[in-house]
């Protein structure tokens, strides 16, 4: 992760996202670059309109998250309508116990 943040941190400061400028970034964060890694990292960025990629990036989630909401909620009352149930046969058992 600290390689795609050294990335996007170069890209906000304006500077070129090169295989130097990552291992700079990664050297003051106290990270010990791994070579492989960063070249595959600056391979990857060739030619890629880093502002288009993190304003994609940034709403996708945003508007996935109403829809992944939705299952949970249904699942969590679907649990109370169980516990529900559940208690109410519990409680016709006891009652009945009442009356012999």
């Amino acid at each position: 992760m600290e390689y795609v943040y050294s990335a996007m941190l170069l890209h906000s400061a304006g500077k070129e996202i090169s295989e130097d400028n990552v291992e700079k970034v990664l050297k003051a964060a106290g990270v010990k670059p791994d070579p492989t890694r960063v070249k595959a990292l600056t391979a990857s960025l060739e030619g890629v309109d880093i502002e288009e990629a993190m304003s994609t990036a940034f709403s996708i989630p945003a508007a996935a998250a109403p829809e992944a909401a939705a299952p949970e909620e249904e699942e969590k009352k679907e649990k109370k309508e169980k516990k529900e149930e559940v208690s109410e046969e519990e409680a016709a058992a006891g009652l009945g116990a009442l009356f012999g």
